[in-house]
């Protein structure tokens, strides 16, 4: 079998949750398409509720589509159910794992119950990847945070699956153990595994993820290589710090001007429609005398946010 273009595609994937006594009906997925391409390290984003988790977990095989149609690795989930499964490894929000076990025993259990033969499984080297090795017969009770949610991505690769699907993997985590745990990743993506990321760390997604989705409202609102996602926006600001210190923003006509806590003024404008040298004699004319200057470009976050509670606030 020749591998896929993409490793997973959703074709008019819809999801409605069944109205309960508690809660009405709820349409979690409104016909979502969306191509990951083999490979690749790609973000899937979007605000609480907006239907990440629920596209994750049909993925699983958790929860139940109502409509449309989902291929993992080229297998469909309904016509291979079993081997699309097997193709993904999957790293929950929550820390799921028996408390009363080792992390090597978790491992081997887990292993075992992907029927990974004992000569083929990869315990210790795993262990040894997510830097395990010296808690490998402790108690997964007495484990930090940041180790349990290093065991789940060690859990959810003993059977080396070609997908690998983060469901925030860094919640909880420190700094240093953040950047053990991207090493990693990154490393397995060189490798060829594909990598699926959901966070609230938009730095994060930005700095890692080729291609970015952003879903909202059970919709997708965008899917492009995250070089081109983060043009949609042409705001560009400079930064001015003032020789004197200002109690309040001043006045200048037809830009933004914001008062930061640090004493500088960021004034926004449309790269289209302006430009820094007019930004600066603006500055000038309302009395400002500058010590230094910096631009910024509009990041993920700018994007992420216009995308969605900007299209709330519009709607």
């Amino acid at each position: 079998m020749s591998l896929p273009i993409n490793a997973i595609e959703a074709k008019g994937l819809v999801k409605t949750y069944a109205k309960t006594k508690a809660m009405p009906a709820k349409e979690a997925l409104k016909g979502v398409d969306l191509a990951v391409p083999r490979g690749s390290i790609f973000g899937l984003l979007g605000p609480n509720g907006a239907g990440k988790s629920t596209f994750i977990n049909i993925l699983a095989g958790i929860v139940r589509k109502t409509g449309g149609e989902v291929s993992i690795w080229g297998r469909n989930i309904d016509e291979e159910p079993r081997n699309a499964r097997a193709a993904i490894g999957v790293v929950p929000q929550e820390i799921a794992a028996d408390v009363f076990f080792t992390p090597r025993e978790a491992l081997e259990v887990q292993a075992g119950l992907y029927g990974v033969p004992k000569g083929e499984r990869r315990t210790d080297e795993l262990l040894a990847a997510l830097g395990l090795t010296d808690k490998k017969n402790a108690y997964v009770r007495q484990l930090s945070g940041g180790m349990k949610r290093r065991l789940m991505v060690a859990k959810a690769m003993v059977h080396a699956p070609p997908v690998l699907i983060l469901d925030e993997p860094t919640a909880g985590v420190d700094v240093e153990l953040r950047r053990q745990l991207w090493d990693y990743v990154v490393g397995l993506n060189r490798q060829g595994v594909t990598v699926v990321l959901t966070t609230h760390y938009l730095e994060e997604a930005q700095e890692l993820c080729d291609t970015i989705a952003i879903i909202n409202h059970g919709e997708l609102v965008a899917c492009e290589p995250t070089a081109q996602l983060l043009k949609r926006i042409d705001t560009r600001t400079v930064v001015v710090t003032p020789m004197t210190p200002f109690k309040d923003a001043p006045d200048l006509p037809g830009f933004h001007v914001k008062l930061r806590k640090n004493g500088d003024l960021a004034v926004s404008f449309k790269a289209g429609e302006a430009n820094v040298e007019q930004v600066l004699a603006a500055v000038r004319s309302a009395g400002v005398s500058i010590d230094d200057i910096a631009t910024e470009d509009a990041d993920l976050e700018d994007v992420f946010l216009s995308l969605t509670y900007g299209a709330a606030t519009a709607a």
